[in-house]
């Protein structure tokens, strides 16, 4: 009898490995844009920070619908207006063994504002810090400028790293896996620019291991191949599901399409300071000592020149909505009395003669063609639409890698591309975008048209410093509402976010559109 028993056990323990063998899987993603950097501090841009969150963590997690709740942080207090306290999560170690502690988190915040050549620092989230307090291996005091109330929120986009592995390391080392070490749930294994990022599931994390021994993440820009290789079944999950074939790939019963609403705004910047702007030219193409979009006047033309429901119903297929900020409506501190622009070429023409404009100008429009949906057709569509009222419009579409290296440098004069507010309210766009450029203080960072409005400033510096939720999600509208009027920039329209994999899958789609592995579970 015990001889059966043990015989028993045996085949339950050989069956029960099967099992596990069985389970174990590989999950292989199609993105649309491939990361510039393995260095999770160097460019704040949605590819880098989706390829970040699978190996590196953050104090303070987001789930997909933004709400705050504790990542390498277990608990957080205010101990005085400008003092918080965090408690560590115990018995975190790195991907190399090695303990997670309070000298890491000192290290990792002080680092963030100094990554040099950076295309978009990540200073904007660590730039209420003025000092770091180790007070033990598992206890961290941050001590603010002054009241922050966007603190935990800012915390959610900075990555912890490791300060034995990369003290003394430029970004460029951080492609080595033995510096690109975090506490995440999947270890890095290679970046193979242009090709993919392999991961492997890390076995000791201590959130429990996820079902998923290798990830890969395969950029694939192209709208059709990137179906196609799921349809193929050469990939599992694919992001950005190209706008003409939703609707076939949500019948496919091969298929699930996930979807939600993003909080990616697509934008256009506008050079409003200098006075010779690089690609702006008279009618005849001759550069000019004269910068048209400094005048109100022209700014709000092309504002209402543009027809953001077309673009929406026509170019996207519904799979987006016009607004008339630079968030959606639903997000903290955004404007309720700033509806998207009414479509008036006629008031346009009229506006463009009142600000000595008549005889119109020559703009050239540059745009990615590989990072959003229809991005370079979007832009094509709104240079008709500028050239019909009298601003002779040229796009200038290029990878995404490039516009934005280029965008840093000031070669533009007009600029298309996208933002999402990942903090979960409106202020981290107008700090980003439309504060006077400041990197020293970590405003303006990515305010690549170099819009300087004090009043903006004023009230959004206010909003900043102001821990009572509801008056400062009102000075946050207030100075939303000073920029949009003053057309600093002009917003176009918030995209709907959608991922389609592989019949048996589910994805947990975020507002915040990253991809991650993590989302991703077998039905």
């Amino acid at each position: 009898m015990a001889g059966k028993c043990g015989v028993r056990r045996v085949l339950i323990a050989i069956m029960c490995l099967w099992a596990s063998a069985a389970a174990a899987a590989d999950l292989r993603i199609a993105t649309r844009t491939d990361l510039t950097s393995m260095d999770p501090h160097f460019h704040n841009v949605a590819p880098n920070v989706s390829a970040s969150g699978h190996i590196f963590e953050t104090l303070i997690d987001k789930d997909a619908k933004l709400k705050l709740r504790p990542g390498l942080a277990v608990s957080w207090t205010l101990i005085s207006e400008t003092e918080w306290e965090f408690r560590l999560h115990p018995g975190v170690t790195f991907h190399d063994g090695t303990p997670f502690t309070a000298e890491d988190v000192a290290w990792s915040i002080r680092r963030v504002p100094t990554v040099p050549n950076s295309p978009m620092l990540f200073s904007m989230y660590s730039k209420l810090v003025k000092d770091v307090r180790v007070v033990d291996p598992l206890t961290i005091r941050l001590i603010t400028e002054g009241p922050a109330p966007t603190l935990l929120n800012d915390l959610s986009k900075l990555f912890m790293i490791s300060r034995r592995a990369t003290e003394g390391k430029a970004s460029s080392d951080f492609s080595n896996p033995a510096v690109a070490v975090g506490t995440g749930p999947y270890r890095f294994v290679a970046w193979v620019p242009g090709d993919r990022v392999s991961l492997a599931a890390n076995p000791t994390y201590w959130g429990g291991r996820e079902p998923w021994d290798t990830v890969i993440l395969r950029p694939i820009g192209n709208d059709t191949a990137r179906a196609a290789a799921l349809i193929s079944g050469d990939v599992d999950l694919i992001e950005g599901v190209p706008v003409a074939d939703r609707q076939q790939m949500a019948a496919n019963p091969k298929l699930s399409v996930f979807e939600t609403d993003s909080i990616r705004v697509i934008y256009i910047h506008l050079d409003t300071n200098r006075d010779r702007s690089p690609t702006i030219a008279d009618v005849n193409g001759q550069p000019m000592d004269k910068n048209p979009l400094k005048d109100w006047r022209v700014r709000q033309a092309m504002n209402i020149a543009i027809n953001r429901q077309g673009l929406a119903e026509r170019l996207l297929n519904g799979q987006a909505k016009p607004v008339g900020q630079l968030t959606p409506e639903f997000l903290f501190g955004a404007s309720p009395d700033l509806p998207a622009p009414t479509y008036d070429p006629a008031k346009a023409e009229s506006l463009l003669k009142e600000a000595g404009w008549g005889q119109g100008f020559s703009l050239r429009l540059a745009s990615t063609n590989d990072r959003y949906p229809q991005d370079a057709q979007v832009a094509q569509a709104i240079a008709q639409m500028l050239t019909r009222v009298g601003i002779k419009t040229q796009v200038d579409a290029m990878p995404a890698s490039m516009l934005f290296s280029r965008g840093t440098k000031l070669e533009f004069s007009a600029l298309m591309a996208g933002w999402f507010s990942d903090s979960g309210e409106a202020s981290s766009s107008l700090v980003s975008m439309l504060a006077t450029y400041d990197p020293a203080k970590g405003m303006g960072t990515a305010n690549r048209g170099r819009y300087s409005n004090p009043k903006l400033d004023e009230a959004l510096a206010l909003s900043l410093r102001t821990m009572d939720d509801s008056k400062r999600a009102a000075l946050i509208a207030r100075a939303v509402e000073i920029g949009m009027r003053d057309v600093g920039m002009i917003p176009l329209y918030a995209m709907i976010n959608t991922w389609a994999t592989r019949k048996g899958l589910t994805y947990d789609a975020r507002t915040d559109e990253l991809t991650l592995a993590m989302g991703v579970r077998g039905q």
